[in-house]
């Protein structure tokens, strides 16, 4: 199968970026809704609809939910590329419906979707609510996941650029956990079944996405909402969609994402189960924090009347504005930055840095500034 075409084919073409609200997903909701598959599960803090769509008439059933943090939409893109492949009416839609009944929750809080926001309406991080239950996107969850009875859950996020393979200098553009269901992090029945489809998607995607896959910490936490429902006994797959070079947008990240959900139910619906899957699952280095998104090397400033050379790094904030998403980027790092990596790196070679406050980089300062080698820098970009 070529998971490249196929992306390319069922790529869902009216949404893209990173701002994905309610409004972007329910047009595609109800164009899909062509047998009654979408349901309206519940409402929101401010009274948004929270959607389910559920389709196909297998014996597994497959429990997914996207944008749980609001400001987490690379896979709620991927889910839409993918239930483009269920309603195509191919052989590979006529296997899956048949081997399996999904059902999905494309966007659990479209209020924190609209502030771009992690939390809820009411500030709280949904995936810190397992367990207390106290905002009804969490009670919604929770009821469709106890209705529904899956076989597999899959939580799918978004995880920052900071996050790298280990120290390979590779950003960790997907990254996967089988969360852990109790402290001492032992692998029973449930949480095997979830190692071994993790180990053979890695191996699918390695053929497309070399040395860029990331294994999550599983350090337990029973009020994350993955973590609670491997401790119910539901084989559950974190999925955290990472960053691509040059592809803040995270359109192609995003393909991955697509190209990993496919290998997941094609694994399934195959019985193909890895050999040595704890090992390879093991074996896929964890992420790490390396990254800043820009960093600047060998820069000298003057620092009352005496000069040294320094590096500074940046990273950018995602500021909602009018409905886009800006990336401004601020300092968050000045001195030694070893054991570190920037997604953009510019080595000054000892020029000078002005700036039109005091010419010197300073903690939380926007990134525009000059160098005597007559570069400017203007959010943290050279400006032509």
């Amino acid at each position: 199968m070529n998971l490249e075409q196929l992306f390319s084919q069922y790529k869902e073409k009216s949404i893209h970026g990173r701002y994905i609200t309610l409004d972007s997903i329910e047009p595609l909701l109800q164009k899909l809704n062509t047998n009654k598959q979408l349901k309206v599960i519940g409402k929101s803090v401010l009274g948004k609809s929270i959607y389910s769509y559920q389709i196909g008439d297998g014996e597994t059933k497959i429990f997914l939910w996207s944008q749980m943090h609001g400001n987490e939409s690379t896979t709620t893109k991927a889910l839409f590329d993918f239930l483009n492949v269920l309603n195509s009416g191919s052989d590979l839609a006529k296997q899956l419906l048949t081997n399996f009944t999904f059902c999905s929750i494309p966007m659990l809080n479209p209020d924190g979707a609209t502030l771009y926001t992690r939390e809820n309406a009411n500030k709280i991080d949904l995936n810190r609510d397992s367990q207390n239950l106290s905002q009804p996107e969490s009670k919604i969850l929770r009821e469709i996941f106890e209705a529904f009875k899956p076989d597999y859950c899959f939580n799918l996020h978004d995880q920052r650029t900071i996050f790298g393979v280990s120290n390979t200098g590779k950003p960790a553009t997907l990254s996967f956990l089988a969360p852990s269901y109790n402290e001492e992090r032992e692998i029973n029945e449930s949480r095997l079944k979830a190692i071994n489809l993790i180990a053979g998607i890695n191996e699918v995607l390695q053929g497309y996405l070399p040395n860029q896959i990331g294994r999550f910490d599983d350090s337990f936490n029973i009020n994350c909402i993955g973590d609670t429902f491997q401790y119910l006994g539901v084989p559950t797959l974190l999925f955290e969609a990472g960053h691509f070079a040059n592809d803040y947008d995270r359109e192609e990240t995003r393909k991955f994402v697509f190209m990993a959900l496919i290998s997941s139910f094609t694994i399934l619906s195959e019985n193909v189960i890895v050999d040595n899957g704890i090992n390879k699952y093991l074996n896929i280095p964890q992420n790490k924090v390396v990254f800043y998104d820009l960093m600047y090397k060998n820069i000298r400033i003057n620092y009352d009347g005496i000069e040294k050379i320094t590096n500074f790094a940046a990273q950018y904030k995602e500021e909602l504005f009018e409905n886009q998403i800006y990336f401004n980027a601020y300092i968050s790092q000045i001195g030694a930055l070893e054991n570190h990596f920037g997604h953009y790196v510019y080595d000054a070679e000892g020029a000078l840095y002005k700036d039109d406050y005091d010419n010197f980089p300073k903690l939380n300062q926007k990134v525009n500034f000059y160098l005597d080698n007559n570069m400017k820098f203007v959010n943290g970009m050279i400006k032509v």
